[in-house]
């Protein structure tokens, strides 16, 4: 399937948004057309960051009739699915890193109603994907280290897209390939046209004068 032809979604990540009005801030994007909500869970081991956990994807999900994408960046992802799932995450990525049996961890997260996605930092190889092809609804490419917003697109990420693109249309052509880390107005066309269905910013979101512009020039569409 050629870029054009695929349905791009925008997933604006949370962790730009300003915490002292996020119920407000969520109602915005989705006023503004944003298809998914972005939300990433740290743990300040497996990335040097604490970001948020389980009250307030509870509390997001009271808030908004978008999913809720629920990245989690922690080392011990297994101990918690169960409990993000019920506390109303749609779809879970997991890094292969953080997980001792992926394609369980992957099963598992199917089994809990939800979309099981592989996220894959700036290092890690597809190999990572191989023998889990079947199990997969979603991969998170990262195109920046994870642990922080605001920080600058990697330029071989481009490669990396195209890779994991050609991949899925062989091995799981129902999946989708999201894009995590420095997407913006500038980039987001390269990065449609590599193979990326599923655009995830933060900055490029809550940081515009208005979501509604922002929002659609991600996906390509003129307000």
């Amino acid at each position: 399937m050629s870029a054009s032809q695929r349905t791009v979604r925008i997933a604006p990540s949370i962790l730009a948004a300003d915490f002292a009005r996020l119920a407000d801030e969520v109602a915005a994007i989705e006023a503004a057309g944003a298809d998914v909500v972005h939300v990433d869970v740290m743990d300040g081991h497996f990335v040097p960051n604490l970001s948020i956990g389980l009250p307030v994807i509870r509390a997001l999900k009271r808030v908004t009739r978008l999913p809720l994408d629920v990245h989690l960046m922690i080392t011990n992802a297994d101990d918690f699915l169960a409990r993000y799932a019920e506390a109303g995450a749609d779809w879970l990525s997991v890094h292969p890193e953080a997980c001792l049996h992926l394609d369980r961890t992957l099963a598992t997260i199917r089994e809990l109603g939800c979309r099981a996605g592989v996220a894959l930092n700036p290092h890690t190889g597809l190999d990572a994907l191989t023998w889990v092809g079947d199990r997969l609804d979603h991969v998170l490419l990262m195109s920046v280290n994870p642990g922080f917003g605001g920080q600058r697109f990697i330029p071989r990420s481009v490669d990396k897209i195209r890779a994991v693109r050609e991949w899925l249309d062989r091995e799981a052509p129902d999946a989708t390939l999201g894009v995590d880390g420095g997407v913006n107005t500038s980039n987001a066309e390269l990065v449609r046209r590599a193979g990326a269905d599923v655009l995830v910013a933060g900055s490029a979101v809550f940081r515009a004068d208005d979501y509604r512009v922002a929002i659609a020039a991600l996906r390509g569409d003129s307000v």
